[in-house]
């Protein structure tokens, strides 16, 4: 069912407020009527308004002043001045501030039906867009993942070839990308899905201890080690791991995750004898583990083993035709998990979206949503919402400073982690939140780029 529009009528004189009231409730709107600005102010945070009648002159407030506090109160509202003093100056000041149109009194009947039934008609197209919009992402949803863009249906393609069959992929993409989404869909599809799905982040674990949670240990092991203890790989047995950013797994374990991989055995710490396991073993990865192997930090001998099938993520800028689905689906997800009444985006706030660079990928534009939807003040999320959060898009980012050409990678992942501190002055903490890491993981990227001895905000 497509809701009413709201009109707000803000006229000091009651028989214009009764006019409008009645033309407008012919034209389908539900009218709210003030006799002065004080009183629409008051009640503008809290009100969906999709169009307000104002009287330029009125004792308290002059209507170009209550103009632009609705204005940046409601962006989206459609704003109509009315005066029985119009002068051009006046008229050209109001068309300035974001005034749909300026009429002089009395009345023209006719015009003021046009308008309400031209503003009543774009709401009520949004509406239906919006609708459109949401079911067609639901449509589009592959196990949490969402794309109508070729890159992304073929990445779903690939995915549903591959799951039956393999029993170790390679993910890749840029942070944000959804990575996680691909491992579970693969997993999913293919025939352990009633088994486990254990999943370790390489960035989260402190390297001393990885070898105990991948591998266990022994009773006597180790000082503490009073029971025995099956490690993670354990654990998977039948099913599958997962191993998130695995180019930040030590160098040290990586020859026991070859051993894994290419005998099906593991070794607890402190025991001689191997134990045999039955683990599909998939891997994603933000980095260019081809430069990696060429830098001495991750073994050639594993990623060939692990890139036997590689599935890559494209990053959001190259599929921004997903951009209104994906926005569709979060604010839908959004207003149902923290109970709100936001129904969408205005054209104004999509057009913003489309042009980010989103530098964090679809994870960047979950955030923004969900931020958006707990600030905006009415049913629609606006261009003003969406940009109050820029220090996560990276400031001075665009989509041309990417590139694929070699190191490129790592000139771009550095560049963006000196802009990132600068924008939250030195902050490592709110830096490796923003991208989506751990604080160690930023550490360690900062020495590999030489930026731990020196300060970014130089």
């Amino acid at each position: 069912m497509i809701s009413r529009p709201v009109l707000l009528v803000v006229d000091d004189e009651p028989v214009v407020g009764a006019v409008v009231k009645r033309l407008a409730d012919s034209a389908g709107f539900d009218v709210v009527v003030c006799s002065s600005a004080a009183e629409a102010v008051a009640g503008l945070p809290g009100r969906p308004v999709h169009m307000a009648f104002v009287d330029l002159q009125m004792p308290e407030t002059n209507g170009l002043d209550l103009l632009r506090q609705i204005r940046d109160t409601i962006p989206a509202c459609e704003v109509v001045l009315m005066s029985a003093f119009a002068t051009i100056d006046s008229a050209v000041e109001a068309i300035k501030l974001g005034a749909r149109d300026y009429l002089s009194k009395p009345l023209d009947f006719n015009r003021v039906t046009e308008l309400l039934k031209d503003v009543r008609d774009e709401v009520s197209r949004r509406q239906r867009l919006l609708k459109v919009e949401s079911r067609v992402a639901r449509e589009l949803e592959y196990h949490g993942m969402l794309g109508r863009s070729a890159a992304m249906q073929e990445v779903f393609s690939l995915i549903r070839r591959l799951a039956p069959h393999v029993r170790t992929v390679l993910i890749t993409g840029e942070t944000g990308t959804g990575k996680e989404l691909a491992a579970h869909a693969l997993h999913q599809q293919g025939a352990r899905r009633s088994r486990r799905f254990v999943t370790v982040n390489c960035t989260a674990v402190v390297e001393t201890l990885f070898e105990n949670e991948l591998f266990g240990h022994t009773r006597g092991a180790f000082t503490g080690a009073t029971e025995h203890k099956p490690g993670l790989f354990e654990a998977a047995d039948g099913g599958t791991m997962f191993l998130d950013e695995i180019g930040e797994l030590p160098l040290s374990l990586q020859g026991k995750l070859l051993r894994v991989l290419e005998d099906g055995e593991v070794q607890r710490v402190g025991s001689i004898e191997p134990r045999r396991v039955n683990t599909c073993v998939f891997a994603a990865t933000n980095r260019d583990l081809q430069q990696d192997v060429a830098a001495g930090r991750f073994r050639a001998d594993l990623l060939f083993r692990l890139n036997a099938v590689e599935v890559q993520l494209p990053p959001l800028r190259n599929r921004r035709e997903d951009i209104p689905y994906l926005t569709s689906a979060f604010v839908a997800d959004c207003a149902r998990r923290l109970k709100l009444p936001v129904l969408g985006v205005t054209p104004a706030a999509e057009r913003v979206l489309a042009a980010r660079s989103w530098e964090g990928n679809v994870r960047e534009l979950r955030n923004t949503i969900e931020r958006a939807c707990v600030l905006t003040d009415g049913p629609f999320i606006t261009d003003r919402d969406v940009s109050r959060d820029i220090v996560a898009n990276g400031p001075g980012v665009s989509p041309a400073r990417h590139s694929t050409a070699p190191g490129a990678v790592e000139s771009v992942e550095r560049d963006r982690i000196v802009d990132l501190l600068r924008s939250v002055a030195g902050n490592k903490q709110a830096a490796a939140r923003a991208m989506g890491i751990s604080r160690r993981a930023l550490y360690r990227r900062l020495e590999r780029y030489g930026l731990h001895t020196s300060s970014p905000l130089a």
